[in-house]
């Protein structure tokens, strides 16, 4: 008997307690406040307090026996003060030498005071735009060209500078305002100013190839000259070296130098491609000399001894 009693009890539990706590929500004796957040209570049309700390609150503890009485005479806000990102595409402006140019702001908020947010002004995002937009346009407008393309940061801190007094009357609070981009409206502009890049570019290309080619030429050069002169005096101090060994060798043993010498005749002899005759040492022969073909020749005899 008591398992179903348990069950029931259970069954009662789930049923009741949520029914529990939406009528407590509905008469607003608990609220739950979440994160970026911030609820407002107004009774009467008059603010009784805000609730802008994430918790579970109890609004009569807090603001007292009138805030029972705000689901029937009064209201309650949520205002998020999430950090908020918007972007304004293509805000017209003139260069000071009067090209039309497409402006994009991109910039950052949060609501700092919910009240100021609520009632101060009826449409505060629309506002906060339309003042961003408008500054942009003032601060950039007869500018230079080359200013509203290279100084944007500046440009950027300024209308932030400008638009920041009136957003915190409005509960706002300002973040980053940045000026991200800068467009030519005008096609014709940008095919000129595009092909003025292209041809810039191929100019900048072949100057720094050009510079190459002339780097790696001097390099090769002063390469080249280099090992040049390291050869040179490679060769110059040959012979200086092979005649400082012969002369060891000639001190140390003057028969193996009377050899080496033999041999390098012999390689000599080979290397000049002369012809040689090979004659025994007890030979004699004779030598028929002549000027040329048409005066007699003069014999004379001649004992050559041939070579050992």
């Amino acid at each position: 008997m008591n398992i179903p009693i348990a069950i029931l009890c259970g069954l009662a539990g789930l049923i009741c307690i949520p029914l529990v706590l939406a009528f407590a929500r509905a008469f607003g004796l608990y609220r739950i406040v979440n994160e970026s957040e911030a609820h407002v209570f107004t009774l009467f049309g008059k603010v009784i307090g805000t609730l802008d700390t994430a918790g579970l609150y109890f609004p009569v503890k807090v603001f007292g026996p009138r805030a029972l009485l705000v689901p029937f005479f009064g209201k309650r806000n949520v205002v998020s003060t999430a950090m908020r990102e918007h972007y304004l595409r293509n805000q017209m402006v003139n260069s000071e030498e009067g090209t039309p140019m497409g402006v994009g702001v991109w910039y950052e908020m949060k609501v700092t005071n919910p009240v100021d947010f609520l009632y101060v002004n009826a449409n505060p995002d629309g506002s906060l735009e339309a003042n961003v937009a408008s500054s942009t346009i003032s601060t950039l407008s007869n500018l230079e060209m080359e200013t509203m393309l290279e100084d944007r940061h500046s440009l950027s801190r300024t209308v932030r500078e400008s638009v920041t007094p009136l957003s915190e009357k409005w509960g706002y609070e300002l973040g980053s305002v940045y000026i991200r981009k800068v467009g030519f409206t005008d096609i014709g502009m940008v095919k000129n100013i595009t092909e003025k890049v292209v041809k810039r570019l191929v100019q900048v290309t072949s100057a720094m190839k050009q510079d190459g080619e002339n780097r790696v030429g001097l390099i090769s050069s002063e390469t080249a000259y280099k090992v040049s002169q390291k050869m040179a005096e490679a060769s110059a101090k040959r012979p200086e070296i092979v005649g400082d060994t012969l002369n060891a060798i000639a001190k140390q043993d003057p028969e193996i130098m009377r050899a080496v010498i033999d041999v390098m005749e012999t390689e000599k002899l080979l290397e000049s491609g002369a012809q040689v005759d090979v004659m025994p040492s007890d030979a004699s022969f004779l030598v028929q000399l002549g000027d040329n073909a048409n005066v007699a020749p003069q014999a004379s005899s001649t004992t050559v001894s041939g070579l050992r």
